[in-house]
């Protein structure tokens, strides 16, 4: 008798890491998936654009794939002037607030395609009530990093984040301020492991084979960037796996010895259990609308911020001419008792193109004929992004509208405001030793949600009680169903979210029945 598959909703990392677990186990995988793709025409112009050397692309061409991400709607995120991989916010939400910056994905590989490939896994203090560890995931990490590409170097941030060691890996070129910045670094290293500040080369989801073409923020040409939706054209050469685009769920039941989800169309499909990866969006819309007595979830977010800090050394050359790319450049570990029980994680970003044009949006108006001024005053910006862990930031309470929509209602942290304050002002103060000038009055916080590290809606508890799950991501009342992106975890870390979220998912599809 043939097995009934195991039912993955959600082709992004959590789905495609949950996927290869319970393939190597040799179960069966269905995965249901939105599956929106980048249109065809877009994807001519980037093939096209991909099959010529960056250096013969001049800068009429280089404008016109940057322009469509420029003229997004509020809100929105594109990449290869596109808008597949991001549902506008009227679709998700009833009631679609002005201060929500989270946003749902139905595409292939969901919201990765997305990302900033920010690589990096837990410390165990910011764990410490959760019912894992960050032993529990290391293996996990590990098992992920063989086809999630991680670039990156040993450095100190290690002694502060042990889970995923990088010996043996490689870096892709940094730029030339992040170069000279390191150096600087390296020299204070001992002044500023004094401070608790622990800094070194950024991680990111990258081939190292980075052709440097700049364009990593509208879309990389080349792909180069991972995604999840480049798992699951892998995954879909495995004879014992199965994909369904365009199919979405809209509820899901559990009988005794199987799983019945419901679709969109109409239609059914039923398995041996099922691993809910939709996004936090998606995956509460889902169980609110499978669990009628679960009347509201509530996301935590990791608050988000902005840094200007101009340095104060001369340019060996324009940084806004290459090769180059536009990631994050270097982290920044904050692990100061004074400013927060938990780690403050930063990532700087060396000159990129929105640098000049937020200059002058926001500042020559102002002054007119200062548009060339500020222009070059982005050559000497770095921006430094920092994240607080989620006890420190504000909620996001979800509940279910009449039209199967969302309703969202914002739960501020009156403590988020005076801690984000600390962490900028400990931040300033270290960066000041390597040459930096921090612009803290020009500091600027995200809006809840938009920095995309939010989840634990139903959080993995060892006694989970309602409204949570055990530590296989079940909830309270279900046998069947496994929550494995972020909506599980019990807590929001300040340090990157997806390599962990992947690794959990990976845990759970390892040790689920």
């Amino acid at each position: 008798m043939a097995l009934m598959p195991d039912i993955v909703i959600g082709s992004g990392p959590s789905g495609v890491a949950a996927a290869k677990a319970l393939l190597a186990r040799g179960r069966p995988v269905l995965m249901l998936d939105g599956g929106k793709v980048l249109e065809p025409e877009a994807e001519a112009r980037r093939t096209a654009l991909a099959n010529d050397d960056p250096g013969t692309w001049g800068q009429a061409a280089r404008d016109a794939w940057m322009e469509p991400q420029f003229a997004a709607a509020p809100g929105q995120v594109r990449r290869y002037g596109s808008d597949f991989a991001m549902e506008d916010g009227a679709d998700t939400f009833a009631n679609l607030p002005g201060w929500m910056g989270l946003r749902a994905s139905r595409a292939a590989g969901g919201l990765s395609n997305l990302w900033g490939s920010a690589v990096l896994p837990y410390a165990q203090k910011d764990m410490v009530d959760w019912p894992i560890s960050a032993d529990d995931l290391a293996p996990h990490y590990r098992a992920v990093a063989g086809f999630l590409p991680v670039a990156g170097i040993p450095d100190e941030i290690e002694t502060t984040l042990p889970a995923f060691p990088m010996e043996g890996r490689t870096g892709i070129e940094p730029s030339t301020q992040a170069r000279e910045l390191l150096a600087r670094v390296d020299a204070r290293r001992a002044v500023l492991s004094g401070m608790g500040v622990h800094a070194g080369p950024a991680r990111q989801a990258v081939d190292t084979s980075c052709h440097l073409c700049g364009l990593c923020l509208h879309g990389c040409p080349f792909g180069f960037i991972w995604s999840a939706r480049d798992t699951l054209a892998d995954l879909r050469q495995d004879p014992g796996f199965t994909y369904r685009p365009g199919a979405v769920v809209t509820r899901i039941e559990e009988g005794p010895d199987r799983i019945t989800l419901h679709l969109g169309d109409g239609t059914t499909v039923t398995g041996a259990r099922a691993f809910l990866g939709a996004g936090v969006l998606e995956t509460a819309r889902i169980l609110m609308a499978s669990q009628p007595s679960l009347h509201e979830l509530v996301l935590k977010d990791s608050q988000h911020a902005f840094l200007p800090m101009l340095h104060r050394w001369r340019n060996s050359t324009r940084p806004d001419r290459g090769p180059f790319h536009t990631l994050p450049q270097a982290f920044v570990e904050i692990d100061a008792p004074e400013v927060s029980p938990f780690l403050v994680h930063s990532q700087l970003y060396t000159w990129n193109e929105h640098f000049p044009r937020d200059l002058v949006e926001n500042y020559a108006r102002k002054v007119p004929g200062s548009a060339p001024l500020f222009t070059a005053l982005a050559r000497r910006l770095i921006v430094a992004q920092l994240f607080l862990h989620s006890d420190h930031s504000h909620r996001i309470s979800l509940s279910l509208a009449s039209d199967g929509r969302l309703q969202a209602r914002l739960e501020a942290n009156p403590a988020m405001e005076r801690i984000l304050t600390a962490a900028a002002g400990h931040m300033g103060r270290a960066m000041r030793k390597v040459g930096l000038l921090p612009l803290i009055f020009a500091a600027r916080p995200g809006v809840p949600g938009s920095s995309f590290h939010v989840g634990a809606s139903i959080p993995m508890s060892a006694e989970p009680k309602a409204g949570e799950s055990d530590p296989l991501g079940r909830p309270l009342g279900w046998d069947r169903l496994h929550l494995i992106d972020a909506s599980s975890l019990p807590a929001i870390p300040a340090t990157t979210i997806t390599f962990s979220v992947m690794a959990n998912a990976h845990r759970i599809g390892t040790l689920a029945p």
